[in-house]
Formats: structure tokens, C-alpha cells, sequence
């Protein structure tokens, strides 16, 4: 799939939207669709902390990767929970200072699709609103995304958040994106980190099965 990475990367939105629907009407896995989205991401999250690339370019990707999960999202979608029969709660938003949703729509669809209630929040999310929404819905779970490096100070601010509230003991923190590693999750201290969204609802999962 390394046109339909370089469509993506080289924001070439009609190509992209065509390419996926060839690759579903040949019977690609979606997941397999998303990890090509995924690649060309990183690339262009590369891009703008070089430089080369700007606000407008890190929207309009966000944009191609929301028509692909449409587009998928039939595909993908199975027989949900009901409300009683729900696994947990999840607490999910982009951290202050990114506007990405990339990762975080997938993420959002799959956790709702293996049975979990979940709040998305959004991007551009202050630590403070976390904190709200936290004492608010009451999560089992908080999920923390980032796209660019700088999202790792903003992650460990919606930590310290919890902290204050008494509420950090209670929840498991997960952090997701493109540049995370052991280094940036031991730094927010979160209790996990992903660079994959399925990866992470196996997180999410065994956490409430446990």
C-alpha cells in the first residue's frame, strides 16, 4: 500500500479517498488500510516538526484519515454492548497543544466497538478539562493522544490533574501516538503506551478483565 502511503503523505486527498475504497472493494482488511494511514502519518507529523510542513497540512491529513475511517467504519463495526452490558468507562482526548485526531478516532471506535462507554474529548485538550470531565464521568480508563513530541508535556499535565483530584489511583492512564516510547510513558507516568490502536484496546480490555 505504499501509493496510498504516499497519497496520504503528499496530501493528495483524492488519490488517498479513491485508493482506499480500491483497496476495500478488493477486500483489504481495514485494519490493514489503517496502518498504511498510520505510516503516512508519521510522516507527516515528521514533517512539521521539521518544518516542511504546517497547521493547515496536520488538518487536512486529519481530514483524509476521518474519510478513511468512515469509509471502514461499516467494515469494522460489530455487534455492541449495551449499555448495562458495558466494560468499563473511557476518558479519551488529544492533549493541549496538538489538534490531532488521528489515532484517536480509531481508538474511540474501536473501544466503543469491545465494549466500552466512551467520551471523547477531542483536541486541544487542557489538563484542567480533563480533570473535570474526570470527576464527571467517573472513567475506568483515561487515554492521553498525541501526535508531536511537545504532546508529552501536556500529557504529564492531565496526570498531575489527576493526581490533585485524588483520582490518579483510580484510573489506568494510557498514552497513544506516532513518537511515544518507554522514555515518554515513564515521564507522564502513565501506566501504558501504544503506537497502535488495537494494541491499546488489548490494554484497555485485560485491564477490566482483571
Amino acid at each position: 500500500m505504499k501509493d496510498l502511503v504516499n497519497a496520504v503523505a503528499e496530501m493528495m486527498e483524492d488519490d488517498a479517498k479513491n485508493l482506499t475504497q480500491k483497496y476495500l472493494d478488493q477486500g483489504a482488511p481495514p485494519m490493514e488500510i489503517f496502518e498504511a494511514y498510520k505510516e503516512a502519518l508519521a510522516i507527516v507529523g515528521k514533517r512539521f516538526e521539521e518544518g516542511i510542513y504546517f497547521v493547515p497540512e496536520l488538518i487536512l491529513a486529519g481530514e483524509m484519515m476521518k474519510t478513511a475511517s468512515e469509509m471502514m467504519k461499516d467494515l469494522m463495526v460489530g455487534e455492541k454492548a449495551s449499555d448495562s452490558n458495558r466494560l468499563g468507562k473511557f476518558l479519551l482526548g488529544t492533549g493541549e497543544g496538538d489538534i490531532h485526531d488521528i489515532g484517536k478516532d480509531m481508538v474511540a471506535m474501536l473501544m466503543d466497538m469491545n465494549g466500552f462507554e466512551v467520551r471523547d474529548l477531542g483536541v486541544d485538550v487542557p489538563a484542567q478539562r480533563f480533570s473535570d470531565a474526570a470527576k464527571e464521568f467517573q472513567p475506568d480508563i483515561v487515554g492521553l493522544s498525541g501526535l508531536l513530541t511537545l504532546s508529552f508535556e501536556s500529557m504529564k499535565q492531565v496526570v498531575d490533574a489527576l493526581k490533585e483530584i485524588g483520582m490518579r489511583d483510580k484510573v489506568k492512564v494510557i498514552i497513544g501516538g506516532g513518537q511515544v516510547d518507554e522514555h515518554a510513558c515513564k515521564y507522564v507516568e502513565a501506566d501504558a503506551w501504544v503506537t497502535d490502536a488495537v494494541a491499546g484496546v488489548k490494554y484497555a480490555v485485560n485491564w477490566m478483565e482483571k
